[in-house]
């Protein structure tokens, strides 16, 4: 196989939290060559977060909403170029997640917004869009989607290794001593982050738990935690993923605002730990990425559940706030070459899968 030489790329994500959108460029091969460049964090403004809520599960006026997040993208984009001082021409591919609104791998449907055409004609860059559908045609959950970049990352990291992603949903990538050979097992783990935004912002008005200070001041109902671990994803072997709303949190609904928050962190993280059952061996090490490792309540949780470090991924040098967004960059470039973008141990497919759609700057599609 020709390797080519390394190209820069630009990844977009619109995580499940409905946070905001994360633009990142990498330098990559598409292999084992990464170099990461700039990053640019923009927030959603309260107005947008809730119409992009409003069509959670294809309900509401879908079109409208996809275009406005398709032209916050693009604007996110100039802005990334031109904090970098890089030209479009620059850039071979941007790797263009969307956002998903629904996602039902048991009825083999996802559906991410954004529309990939447009994003090229913005920006005059070539775009790869549409990266869960081919493997969800093959068998598999369409999730998670991050695991062959975090092998590319962890080359010569100590393993098994477990690198978490604390988004909206939790999930896990475990790579064992040959993950380069194939030796990854990847699945959601549970609820990361969305349970917890959701009741600050309904019973604070801030979007987050900020720092944990919340749960912190709370303490864990037993009987409401046992109630919410009772549900059957949790025994269901791996390959398996989530919707940010799989899970209802109706046994808290009693508790005051600070026990419902301390409550809730003790179920994401004891959400990971029931993932240990299903690990070919215990990790070593957890590597934490996502807006989940910002919050100490929640680290300190996983630290006495799992019993091994628990760290942020910056402890290893990456940058955490970049890590999904970087990976759809390296992903776009394995779509352009034909390469695999999922395998059956990260989401079930029956074979290694490639994917996207490739729309070109200059219109039409690869």
């Amino acid at each position: 196989m020709t390797v080519k030489a390394p190209r820069w790329a630009l990844g977009l994500m619109s995580g499940t939290s409905l946070d905001g959108i994360d633009a990142a460029l990498i330098r990559s091969d598409g292999h084992q060559a990464v170099e990461p460049g700039a990053l640019l964090t923009v927030s959603y403004e309260s107005d947008f977060r809730g119409r992009l809520r409003s069509v959670l599960g294809g309900r509401g006026p879908v079109e409208a909403v996809e275009r406005e997040l398709t032209l916050r993208h693009a604007d996110a984009v100039r802005s990334l170029l031109t904090q970098a001082g890089h030209a479009p021409g620059d850039v071979a591919v941007i790797g263009f997640h969307g956002h998903t609104i629904l996602h039902e791998p048991q009825a083999g449907r996802t559906w991410q917004i954004g529309d990939g055409a447009l994003l090229a004609a913005e920006t005059g860059i070539d775009v790869v869009n549409d990266f869960r559908s081919n493997d969800m045609a093959a068998g598999g959950q369409g999730a998670p989607f991050a695991p062959l970049y975090h092998v590319a990352l962890a080359a010569n990291l100590e393993k098994p290794l477990a690198v978490l992603n604390l988004g909206g949903v939790g999930n896990v990538t475990w790579l064992g001593p040959d993950a380069a050979g194939g030796e990854v097992l990847a699945f959601d783990t549970g609820p990361g982050n969305a349970l917890i935004d959701d009741w600050a912002e309904r019973h604070t008005g801030q979007p987050r738990d900020q720092d944990g200070a919340l749960a912190r001041a709370g303490r864990v109902d037993a009987a409401a935690l046992v109630a919410l671990l009772t549900h059957p994803y949790f025994s269901k072997a791996p390959p398996k993923s989530l919707d940010r709303d799989d899970f209802d949190p109706a046994p808290v609904a009693g508790l005051s605002p600070a026990d419902g928050a301390a409550t809730l962190t003790a179920f994401t993280a004891a959400a990971v730990a029931a993932g240990l059952a299903h690990l070919p061996a215990p990790p070593k090490r957890w590597l934490v990425t996502g807006g989940g490792r910002h919050n100490p309540s929640l680290m300190a949780a996983l630290a006495e559940r799992l019993g091994v470090p628990v760290e942020p991924v910056e402890a290893v040098g990456w940058n955490g706030d970049a890590l999904e967004a970087q990976a759809f960059a390296y992903l776009a470039l394995r779509s352009l070459e034909g390469l695999p973008l999922s395998l059956p141990g990260t989401t079930g497919a029956r074979m290694a899968v490639t994917g996207g759609v490739h729309h070109r700057a200059g219109g039409g599609t690869a």
